[in-house]
């Protein structure tokens, strides 16, 4: 979902930059570093999460205490409690698709079975299924929080292939990770396409195929066909 359909590094780039302008704590260091820290804290409570060792609430209070570490300053609870509803509101409001991908659904509707594999809430994935308004566009919705594992584990690609009726050697995963959506896929025996938005160095080309964007169907469907068996019917003009 994230990053692959949903836009979330931009839509989390644009609720930061938002709540810089009020906040000179968090101009200390650049939009870009700031974002990354965001980020990876926002990955490194994730498992503390899913097995009930805090709450979301929790959480996202502490992201905010030790964001405020890592721009050289400190906040109270009170404190860090209010900037993250802050944030929580601008990001709202800045939600967007990744360019290209609701278009890309629409193409792929009803030729192949659409399967979300997904790190995060329950509720949080499914508000943006209909923010974006892809739910008819999309079979199956396996979130980490639902299922009780996350990826990287094979297990929760496994769970979405039993919910698709397929086979691994009949799957393709499309993800932005390299950690999570490509090397997880590859351990449950699926074929795996990397979605490298912002140009990274490819780990294993020789065995990964990958896209740059989603703006361009054709290439994306080329790519789909070429890493499954029984390749996507392009969709007539």
């Amino acid at each position: 979902m994230d990053d692959t359909i949903f836009d979330h590094v931009l839509t989390c780039q644009a609720a930061l930059r938002a709540l810089r302008t009020g906040e000179p704590l968090f101009r200390r260091r650049p939009l870009l570093e700031v974002r990354h820290e965001y980020l990876r804290l926002l990955d490194a409570v994730h498992t503390d999460i899913l097995a009930g060792r805090t709450s979301v609430d929790a959480a996202r209070i502490e992201r905010f205490r030790r964001l405020a570490e890592f721009c050289g300053g400190s906040v109270s609870e009170v404190r860090a409690r209010s900037l993250s509803r802050r944030y929580r509101a601008q990001y709202q409001r800045e939600r967007r698709a990744v360019p290209g991908a609701v278009d890309l659904l629409t193409r792929l509707h009803g030729r192949s079975v659409v399967t979300i594999v997904t790190n995060n809430q329950v509720a949080e994935q499914e508000g943006k299924l209909d923010f974006l308004g892809i739910r008819p566009l999309v079979d199956f919705l396996v979130v980490s929080e639902g299922v009780g594992v996350s990826k990287p584990d094979r297990r929760i690609f496994e769970i979405a292939l039993e919910r698709s009726d397929a086979g691994p050697e009949e799957a393709v995963m499309v993800g932005d990770s390299w950690p999570s959506d490509i090397v997880g896929a590859r351990g449950a025996g699926i074929r795996a396409i990397w979605f490298n938005r912002f140009g990274l160095p490819n780990p294993d080309p020789r065995d990964v195929a990958e896209i740059r964007s989603m703006r361009d169907h054709r290439r994306v469907e080329e790519v789909l066909a070429e890493a499954r068996p029984t390749p996507v019917r392009p969709s007539p003009e």
